[in-house]
């Protein structure tokens, strides 16, 4: 596997990526500079939609493979500009994910008569609300330029492919009771205290763990947020609770949402309330579409399941198979000391540039 051409240093130029800030809802003048790089190369076709990139080859090869990253970056943290100490860069956004935005400009740039025909697909506000995204602002406009027969997201994995992702289900619970004084509590009922039926059976709660395509996949749980109270002496009437459930692939949106109705359904009553207020389905690992198994031969790297939620599911819903690949440890990103190393960063390099120049080629 070779490196990038003499002269090109892909961590300098994610620490120039990293030093253009762009936080969700301001990723312009980021993608003003990609959009400029990408124009001037004659071997692409490049389309821009609000704040989204695409670029594509023309070539008429047999296979179409699609590689996509976000532009957006959460809020830096003390972390906005780019420090770089011998092989490592520290910064908001150098693993989540400019270092992998880097690897996609500069392959669009030197991989000019690649094997399999390229769609480049930079696109905005990922690390906020699904409705907002981006990828889906494209495949609800222009999905025609998003068609492919494999995906690649350039997410954080560490130079690991790590297939398909999780889904996401967020409820909100209401529990009723009867305001009371809390010199005279019978009177009333607490609500607060109905909490404990339903956080006893998120602390109790046993994850599946099933295992796709030889991944295994670990379902969660959890509490996220309570709100209740309405003074110091009144025995409250209301609490809301916020739960977050992770799936795995082998249920849908609906088995899910059914799965945890079912487990709160002993601790609900008549008033009760339960809302699902974010809703994002789960994608199969896929991973044996023959160019995503010959990229995860080359990795040389164990395939792992996608714990989190990414985009692969949109992909997957439209019906182009895609897995997570990238540079960075995704357990920094979002965090103060949010790094990016050189050796993950050239290690996604090379896999991917041997992937485009030879094609689905077991190594």
């Amino acid at each position: 596997m070779s490196g990038p051409a003499a002269g090109v240093d892909l961590l300098a130029l994610t620490a120039r990526l990293v030093d253009l800030p762009s936080p969700s809802r301001a990723e312009g003048p980021l993608v003003e500079l990609l959009e400029a790089q990408l124009r001037a190369l004659p071997h692409l076709d490049v389309t821009r939609v609000g704040d989204n990139l695409v670029a594509r080859t023309e070539l008429g090869r047999g296979q179409r493979l699609v590689l996509a990253g976000h532009t957006d970056t959460v809020p830096a943290d003390g972390n906005g500009r780019a420090v770089v100490e011998g092989d490592r860069l520290h910064g908001v956004g150098s693993a989540d994910m400019k270092g992998g935005l880097a690897v996609m400009l500069e392959l669009a740039r030197q991989v000019r008569e690649p094997a399999v025909d390229c769609t480049f697909v930079f696109y905005a506000r990922e690390e906020v609300a699904s409705v907002e995204s981006g990828l889906g602002e494209l495949f609800d406009q222009r999905p025609d330029l998003l068609g492919g027969d494999a995906a690649v997201l350039g997410e954080p994995t560490d130079a690991r492919v790590e297939a398909g992702c999780q889904g996401t289900l967020r409820f909100r619970v209401v529990l009723r009771g009867a305001r009371a004084h809390t010199a005279r509590p019978w009177m009333g009922r607490n609500a607060v205290h109905r909490l404990a039926g339903v956080l006893g059976v998120l602390d109790a709660y046993t994850e599946r763990r099933p295992v796709l395509e030889g991944c295994e996949f670990r379902e969660a749980l959890q509490a996220v947020a309570v709100e209740a109270g309405v003074a110091g002496n009144v025995v409250p009437d209301e609490a809301v609770i916020t739960i977050n459930h992770r799936f795995a692939p082998d249920r849908d949106l609906a088995a899910a949402e059914a799965h945890v109705r079912e487990l709160l359904a002993a601790h609900l009553e008549p008033g009760d309330e339960v809302e699902v207020v974010d809703a994002a389905p789960a994608a199969p690992p896929g991973v044996d579409h023959p160019l995503l198994a010959s990229l995860a031969a080359r990795s040389a790297a164990p395939v792992a399941a996608k714990l989190g939620w990414t985009d692969v599911a949109r992909f997957a819903a439209h019906g182009v198979p895609a897995v997570n690949f990238g540079p960075g440890d995704s357990t920094v990103a979002h965090t103060a000391g949010e790094h990016l190393d050189r050796a993950p960063l050239e290690r996604v390099w090379s896999v991917l540039e041997g992937l485009l120049r030879e094609g689905p080629q077991l190594p």
